[in-house]
């Protein structure tokens, strides 16, 4: 009887061991929502065009000499009414902007503007 309750106490403590070292890894792991921050998960089929994306930037008296896809976003650069630089990365369905930093002398000053996505939905574009 005393070995079987050894063998016992011996496979339940490999079985918590097993269990400490799988909880370890899986508090250690980055989450998923992490891994995503500052990517845009969003259809081909629901996304405007750069025309757009351009005219909407210009709404916010912005001046585009760029636009590129990062990520799955639109990213945008250009200069501000000031003389700025800066360089903006959207969402390409909604124009919702996921993160915005100023660029000047070889550092980066990361703002995120609370200004709400304008609505272009009336505007007319061509291309």
């Amino acid at each position: 009887m005393k070995t079987i309750n050894l063998q016992r106490e011996r496979i339940v403590q490999q079985f918590l061991s097993i269990i400490g070292i799988y909880t370890a890894l899986a508090l250690s792991s980055p989450s998923p929502v992490l891994a995503s921050e500052g990517e845009c998960y969003v259809p081909m089929s629901l996304w405007q065009s750069r025309s757009a994306a351009i005219l909407w930037a210009e709404t916010h008296g912005w001046e585009i000499h760029r636009v590129k896809i990062d990520d799955g976003c639109y990213e945008l650069y250009g200069l501000e009414e000031g003389g700025l630089e800066f360089e903006v990365k959207i969402d390409p369905s909604t124009f919702e902007i996921i993160d915005f930093e100023y660029e000047s002398h070889g550092y980066r000053d990361r703002i995120r503007p609370t200004d709400p996505p304008v609505d272009i939905s009336d505007i007319e574009i061509e291309e």
